[in-house]
């Protein structure tokens, strides 16, 4: 039995309880259940939170990328770059767009693509970058920016684990020319369900993700061009505009978690994440590296405490990308880190005490590895 979760969706459902209810039962009665007002309203409010003029909600944070990409005219025989230690749709999307993935290591303290080795990864086939904002902290966006306006590339943000971060006073979201959003439940904007938003100024961007976002759709029976069933429905809509406004008192929440994170563990093995100077990170995970970390995942679960680990398998070393030959060797940081990381429990409810528990089982495991050495 697990008795500290590394996220608790019950805890947050109990603290606005009847703010769900009530917007659940508000679709139910209107029977709006597919775009409609309730999509509208929550796009607007979602757009103001990100600082641009136009959000589009889609049916998950998958679904968004792939109808980004496509946006930007990214196709069969171009190349797109992004990093190879993220959750496989990043590629994943990039592939269902026709296009093939070029992988660029991370850095080590921030786990984020290291900008400084993206150049050398472009070709004539290059047409865009996707940088994530990994755990909730940016990726070095000014950098990135800077790259491709030089060679004319498109920069899709796939920022599904930071919402409210920021990079420089800028909100992830906002800085790309297209960017990418997750509502999956464990997010720091989590529905019930799926969910997505692409976000952006470019009002011509924006509007054929809407019409691909719905079958190709310019009227009720006309349809422009071959599109997908990926509407954001409204039940998820709903509860995300019933949670949108706790996300700032939620980030503050993480934020306090982290910092006492890093005092239980100053002076420990621990290395615990890096916050860089210029970024706002959001913590949507309390990420880790820690020697021996799969015994260290059992342990923690032998003792009643939920940790996952983000990510064991670099993209390039995934089975569905072995065709590509890339050995072990290929993105020695991401490989480095894939083998150490590990994230601890991070949601805003979590108690001082819960964490205290945490770090002791964490610090007493590793003492005893150290005397057994």
């Amino acid at each position: 039995m697990t008795d500290i979760p590394v996220v608790d969706l019950k805890a947050q459902y109990a603290s606005i309880k009847s703010e769900i209810d009530a917007a659940i039962q508000r679709v139910i009665e209107n029977t709006s259940f597919i775009m409609g007002p309730e999509v509208r309203n929550f796009e607007a409010a979602f757009a103001r939170f990100v600082g641009v003029s136009e959000a589009a909600g889609v049916a998950s944070g998958t679904a968004a990328l792939h109808l980004a990409l496509l946006a930007a005219g990214i196709g069969p025989g171009d190349e797109v770059i992004t990093t190879p230690f993220t959750f496989y749709a990043t590629a994943e999307a990039i592939e269902q767009a026709g296009a093939t993935p070029v992988f660029v290591d991370i850095t080590p303290d921030t786990y984020n693509i290291d900008s400084s080795k993206i150049e050398a990864g472009i070709t004539s086939r290059t047409r865009g970058i996707v940088p994530v904002h990994l755990f909730g902290q940016a990726a070095d966006m000014d950098a990135i920016m800077a790259v491709a306006r030089a060679h004319g590339l498109w920069v899709i943000e796939d920022a599904a684990q930071a919402h409210a971060a920021e990079h420089r006073g800028r909100r992830c979201g906002s800085m790309g020319d297209l960017a990418c959003f997750s509502f999956y439940p464990s997010k720091n904007l989590g529905g019930y369900g799926d969910g997505g938003m692409v976000t952006s100024s470019n009002a011509a961007l924006m509007a054929r993700v809407r019409r691909l976002r719905d079958h190709g759709r310019i009227g009720k029976y006309a349809h422009l061009e071959l599109g997908w069933a990926y509407r954001l429905d409204a039940l998820q809509a709903a509860i995300l505009s019933a949670k949108l406004p706790h996300v700032e008192a939620w980030t503050a929440a993480r934020q306090a978690a982290a910092g006492r994170y890093d005092a239980l563990f100053a002076d420990s093995a621990v290395m615990t994440p890096v916050a860089r100077e210029d970024n706002r990170h959001v913590y949507y995970a309390y990420a880790v590296r820690v020697p021996r970390r799969d015994a260290l995942l059992e342990h923690l679960a032998a003792n009643g405490i939920g940790a996952v680990i983000h990510y064991p398998i670099p993209m390039h070393l995934q089975p569905a990308y072995r065709e590509m030959g890339l050995p072990r060797g290929t993105f020695p940081v991401a490989e480095m880190v894939a083998d150490q990381i590990i994230s601890l429990p991070m949601f805003p409810e979590i108690t001082p005490a819960q964490q205290q528990r945490v770090a002791e089982t964490v610090l007493a495991f590793l003492a005893d590895e150290g005397s057994q050495q």
